[in-house]
């Protein structure tokens, strides 16, 4: 199965196409010329534009004096919430550190403390202060600068910025062997053409743009989990989205990626209020205000669901210098009209984080020879049902060098592509009233009824096709896949846990100490098996 799209006109190749210009891919890509092997790296905007330039939040790793990687993977498990691969954990833990001290070699500059030392702060579900921030709430940005450098200085790695990637191209023996690539605007690539590796790796960042609000860039549209789902990898853990509870709030009207209120600012003593100033997290976990975020999110709607209003309330008036110490979130509330130094900030959740994804192995392998996945677009399993804080940034370090180190061995000879004929392309249209049911019915909060009701406006939106091959419509295809493996997941799952909430079965229960494991056949058709952990 494949998106319908216009003849190849183009072709290229190298030894591995690395798809994402996000941490995982630039590590990974990275990592990969320090195997002298050649690399192409497709990137859907401009190389500097993914969700990693972004990330307010931090790196996690046990840097500090008195922390070990034991207690930050109890942390993290703590987090997934019984789900979380206790093997891929260790990984991310153990070789957490290191990775971060190979970052800070390549350049990257961490805020530091009045001794010089840097400056280890503490985020929701973390017991620790062992969260890097650079530039206040600007770590991704940072991470981002310090890998493009070294990635503009290696000429063995050629960028295709404005390329979206449509579909994976296999082999006679089914092992992956390129992509089809469209580049959007002037140049030799203008148009779709075939790209030729020996490995491909997905580094295409999360899916957020499946719901009307998120914390996601626009390019966010899922289209690497999309793209292995088609080629009929194995995915998992899909119906764990991860939601901020902390978003800015500006009103209904807005869609898209919304400013996010980083919970480093409740980790510098902001608190959160509802509609009748009272301090809710108060009681509703040991951690209050610094709860994992799936707590914060569930408290905060129902805090909505209570008082009929749109948001709540994050008290930051009491944090000294919060225009220096946090920049980026200063400038987007005063955009908007707010004050944080003397006004409350209207916040709200809103989507931000696939904790699932493609499955891999602790090498980064997906179900299928030649595929490979890394950062929010895999499921390593070391997230489990809720991702712990500042985790991301790190998983992609890891997981990147992880995947070099596995490929620079394991390289079979290029193969030749086979076509698939089969095609699918759905109307651009579908897109908006996709979104708006996602946010009503497999939101923070789910129930049979709702997520049927979803399933059902699916359905309805999948008739509406179309022969006109565009970039709308092929994120508006993908994105629809996408909504559906996470509607028939949630469905599956009759509990609740992480960062998946049912109304209708509120209680986690022990059965469910299981991976949903869903995989479409070459003729369309969906299997779901359950994996135990």
């Amino acid at each position: 199965m494949k998106l319908l799209t216009a003849p190849s006109g183009w072709s290229t190749s190298a030894d591995v196409i690395v798809i994402g210009s996000g941490v995982a891919g630039l590590t990974t890509a990275l990592n990969l010329r320090s195997y002298g092997l050649s690399v192409l790296l497709v990137t859907k905007a401009q190389i500097d534009e993914g969700s990693t330039k972004w990330a307010q939040g931090g790196i996690a790793s046990a840097l500090g004096p008195g922390d070990t990687p034991d207690q930050h993977k109890k942390d993290t498990l703590a987090a997934g919430a019984g789900l979380c691969d206790i093997k891929a954990v260790d990984v991310l833990v153990s070789e957490g550190p290191e990775a971060v001290r190979k970052l800070i070699a390549q350049g990257a500059v961490f805020d530091k403390s009045e001794t010089g030392e840097i400056a280890l702060t503490r985020e929701g579900g973390h017991l620790r202060n062992r969260i890097l921030h650079a530039g206040g709430d600007a770590t991704g940005a940072e991470v981002s600068r310090a890998l493009l450098a070294a990635v503009n200085e290696d000429s063995g790695i050629e960028v295709i910025e404005h390329a979206l990637v449509i579909d994976a191209l296999k082999s006679k023996t089914g092992r992956v062997c390129g992509v089809t690539l469209h580049v959007i605007g002037a140049g030799s690539r203008d148009g779709v053409g075939r790209a030729l590796a020996r490995a491909v790796v997905v580094a295409t960042g999360g899916l957020g743009q499946v719901y009307s609000q998120t914390t996601n860039p626009a390019v966010s549209t899922g289209d690497g989990v999309a793209l292995a789902l088609r080629a009929g990898a194995k995915i998992a853990d899909v119906e764990f989205i991860q939601f901020h509870p902390t978003v800015l709030w500006q009103d209904l009207a807005n869609r898209g990626q919304q400013p996010l209120i980083s919970e480093a600012v409740r980790g510098e003593g902001a608190i959160l209020l509802n509609s009748k100033d009272e301090q809710f997290m108060i009681g509703k976990h040991p951690q209050a205000d610094l709860a994992p975020r799936d707590v914060v999110a569930i408290e905060i709607f129902n805090q909505m669901r209570l008082s009929g209003q749109p948001h709540v309330w994050l008290d930051a008036t009491k944090i000294k210098d919060f225009a220096n110490r946090f920049p980026t979130i200063y400038a987007s509330c005063t955009q908007n009209g707010i004050d944080p130094t003397r006004e409350r900030i209207p916040v709200a959740p809103a989507s931000h984080y696939a904790s699932g994804g493609v499955l891999v192995d602790l090498n980064g392998k997906s179900s299928i020879d030649g595929l490979y996945v890394c950062g929010e677009s895999a499921c390593t399993g070391a997230h489990g049902a809720n991702r712990l804080a500042s985790n991301s940034l790190l998983e992609g370090l890891v997981f990147g060098a992880r995947i070099a180190a596995a490929l620079s061995n394991k390289l079979p000879v290029q193969q030749e592509a086979v076509d698939d004929h089969k095609s699918i392309l759905l109307d651009p249209k579908i897109l908006l009233p996709l979104q708006i049911a996602m946010s009503e019915g497999a939101g923070v909060l789910r129930s049979e009824a709702s997520l049927t009701k979803t399933l059902q406006t699916l359905g309805e939106l999948s008739k509406l096709t179309s022969t006109e091959p565009c970039i709308e419509a092929w994120e508006a295809t993908n994105l629809h896949l996408l909504a559906t493996v996470i509607v028939k997941s949630a469905l599956l799952r009759t509990e609740s846990r992480g960062s998946h909430w049912r109304s209708d079965y509120p209680n986690s229960q022990d059965k469910w100490l299981s991976r949903i494991v869903q995989q479409i056949d070459e003729s369309g058709n969906w299997k779901n098996t359950l994996e135990m952990i």
